[in-house]
């Protein structure tokens, strides 16, 4: 059952908050599922609190009709029984346990893996809004929330509601004086612990609170570049005073903590011994003037050491109710934040065959917030009122099939975003984006990212294997195929020197290689898919002239017979190119190859002569 102490900690300002109409609804509709295990849970807690009263009246029994009887024969027999009971009381136990947490983790697993899926639907808007620490803390934090507190309300309200009602019943019938008495006593106790109760509540908050923010700086100073941030200036001695501030703090909170719970279950054994005394006493007293058995007043203090934790559960049952819900309506939030970009119910694969992706009078602004996220989920939760802003005006341009168009302009331009709704990684407001004569809102969203493929600037690699970052691509590619991706991506010669080879861990975003051996196993990937369109986000933007010379080479591999669109910061890179399209404050200023543009003496010439100008 639910601890007391527990139960008083929980924060109360939860009673404040007003639920969704329909989360109990849709909690009731969730659990359906594991109704036959929740049905023997809740059997198991009936019966566990029902057995849970039979002793003390077995007590009574073996005073009155076996000690002061002299019957050592049923004193024998009852005492086997009470060691039964406790057996059985024990097994059932382990049992209510055991079945609570299976159905925890059923619903755990549910509501995570659903969370998951939801998640990886949201468009890349969603994330670019979104704190990953928030994304997580529902993943755990809230859903572990909800099950432990589902699962506690269940055995806390039927469980004690039943040993409350049972022992009472028994107690009155016992004697129904010294139970008046007793529940006398009760508000002594209930009310200085509803008072520790708000501390402990205040003293979890903020302890919560300093975890959190110890957390954060270890995530902040344990991922690869705060670390080289931190060696770069030299303030390792600084990092751990201030981190020490934070974890002394978390440390003092938890001595806080343990002292309050200590005194806690010190006033409730106090005013268990309160109660017991009154209970011998005016018992005993009753005992002397024949008006009670002995054996009654020893099975009424048995009850009154067991009722109170019962009560203090139930007094604050209404803050358990509301942050299970609470928990469950915070899942439940981003399971129905609906994701902008969705298949088409009559949704087509693109034809097969070479690409050609044509752009028609495309105008295109990013989704607010209020479209694409939630408030609690920004890194301020408030609304946000940024107005606005077009960012392509009026785009149109055609990629026949094997043609390399290059976009050139000053950064902020618009060049990646361009690039970003090729893949449907956003959907236009006006015109359309097609390939082979699909507009991209009404193909098959597997057909379409299965047609493209990007290698970016900052090329991502997962913390695994090199073998686990290539297979990603294509999960059934041959020892072969892998070694032929690698040799086009010229990087096998560094890949067969490692020790560990294809199985060596690349670390945190591939921080244990450079910037180019990084870039070249992400062409490696992108060779792997073999896409048929190819999309090239300054891939090579930041990198030295031999690992720029030798991606250059792997390149061209990865380009030949593919529909291609190549966001240049280097025009030397794109000299060959079939078009070259120069964007400007979210429109295409010019358009052309390299000698027709540097003809016209515009904008892209400018570049260039500024570019030359550098080099020399």
């Amino acid at each position: 059952m639910l601890a007391p102490w527990r139960a008083l900690g929980r924060d109360a300002s939860v009673t404040k908050k007003k639920v969704k109409p329909g989360t109990t609804k849709r909690v009731v509709k969730f659990a359906a599922p594991y109704t036959g295990l929740l049905a023997l849970f809740l059997f198991v807690v009936v019966l566990d609190a029902v057995i849970g009263i039979a002793n003390p009246l077995i007590y009574r029994e073996i005073i009155n009709k076996g000690i002061l009887k002299g019957d050592a024969k049923l004193i024998i027999e009852l005492s086997i029984l009470v060691g039964i009971i406790g057996l059985s009381d024990a097994a059932l136990g382990l049992s209510q346990s055991f079945l609570a947490a299976k159905v925890g983790a059923r619903i755990v697993l549910s509501l995570r893996t659903a969370l998951f899926d939801h998640i990886q639907q949201m468009p890349l808007a969603f994330f670019t809004r979104t704190q990953t620490g928030a994304l997580v803390s529902r993943l755990n934090n809230d859903v572990s929330g909800a099950q432990s507190a589902f699962t506690d309300i269940l055995s806390n309200v039927v469980g004690n509601v039943i040993t409350v009602a049972l022992i009472l019943g028994a107690m009155f019938a016992l004697s129904w004086q010294i139970t008046l008495m007793a529940l006398i006593l009760l508000p002594l106790f209930i009310f200085p612990a509803r008072i520790w109760g708000h501390k402990l509540q205040a003293i979890a908050r903020e302890s919560m609170d300093l975890t959190a923010s110890m957390n954060n700086v270890m995530v902040e100073r344990f991922n690869v570049a705060g670390a080289q941030l931190a060696k770069l200036f030299g303030r390792r001695e600084d990092e751990t005073k201030a981190f020490e501030a934070k974890a002394g703090r978390v440390s003092d909170i938890g001595v806080t903590r343990a002292v309050y719970g200590r005194l806690f279950f010190t006033v409730l054994m106090l005013m268990a011994v309160f109660a017991s005394a009154l209970a011998y006493g005016w018992g005993g007293v009753l005992v002397v003037r024949h008006k009670l058995d002995l054996g009654t007043v020893v099975a009424l203090v048995s009850y009154l050491i067991r009722l109170y934790g019962p009560l203090t559960g139930l007094s604050n049952i209404q803050v358990s109710v509301m942050t299970a819900l609470v928990s469950f309506e915070r899942v439940f939030e981003v399971l129905d934040l609906q994701p902008m970009i969705k298949e088409n119910p009559d949704a087509i694969s693109i034809p097969p065959g070479p690409a050609r992706i044509s752009f028609d009078h495309v105008s295109f602004r990013y989704p607010t917030a209020a479209e694409v996220s939630l408030a609690s989920l920004e890194s301020i939760a408030t609304p946000d009122k940024t107005p606005e802003k077009t960012v392509l005006r009026d785009i149109t341009f055609e990629a026949e099939p094997g043609e390399l168009v290059a976009l050139v302009g000053p950064s902020g331009a618009g060049k990646t975003t361009i690039t970003s709704l090729v893949a449907r990684l956003y959907d236009v407001q006006n015109g359309s984006v097609s390939i082979n004569g699909v507009d991209v809102r009404d193909a098959k969203l597997a057909s379409l990212h299965h047609r493209i493929g990007i290698v970016t600037q900052d090329a991502h690699l997962f913390h695994d294997t090199i073998r686990a970052n290539l297979l990603y691509a294509k999960p059934d590619a041959t020892e072969e195929e892998i070694t032929e991706a690698l040799r086009a991506a010229q990087i096998l010669p560094l890949i067969d020197s490692l020790p560990k080879g294809l199985d060596t861990l690349v670390g945190e975003r591939g921080y244990r290689f450079s910037g180019g051996e990084k870039q070249r196993l992400a062409i490696a990937r992108l060779l792997l898919k073999a896409p048929d369109i190819v999309i090239l986000d300054e891939a090579t933007a930041h990198l030295d002239s031999e690992s720029e010379a030798a991606i250059q080479r792997a390149f061209e591999i990865a380009l030949r017979g593919r529909t291609s669109i190549v966001i240049a910061h280097r025009l030397s890179t794109i000299l060959k190119a079939d078009q070259i399209l120069v964007v400007q404050d979210g429109r295409i200023a010019e358009r052309g190859t390299h000698g027709e543009l540097l003809e016209r003496a515009g904008l892209y010439s400018d570049l260039h002569q500024r570019q030359f100008a550098a080099a020399h």
